[in-house]
């Protein structure tokens, strides 16, 4: 019964600081706008950005990116886990594990 407490007040730490996040005004880009493309990797299915070629630079795109890198290149939004990849450019997601 102690854990499921623990665990209701994690996750209610993790909503409360991610309804934050997506309040400030330095995080309004939309994920969404990003044209991602589903592929297969070696852990399975999962979305990326640019697919190959130079990423386009739209400011939701550029958003994503600086938030990554404030974030050491990983972070979680919305029930998703979001990445960058080595190159700096290419940008990874997928469902968030519980």
């Amino acid at each position: 019964m102690e854990i499921d407490f623990v665990n209701f007040l994690a996750e209610l730490r993790d909503l409360c600081n991610e309804h934050l996040e997506r309040m400030s005004p330095e995080n309004s880009y939309n994920p969404e706008a990003v044209p991602w493309q589903r592929v297969e990797g070696t852990k399975g299915p999962y979305e990326r950005y640019p697919l190959q070629g130079p990423p386009e630079q739209t400011p939701d795109y550029q958003g994503l990116i600086a938030d990554l890198r404030d974030h050491s290149g990983k972070m979680q939004r919305s029930g998703l886990f979001y990445w960058l990849f080595d190159d700096g450019t290419t940008i990874g997601r997928k469902p968030a594990l519980k």
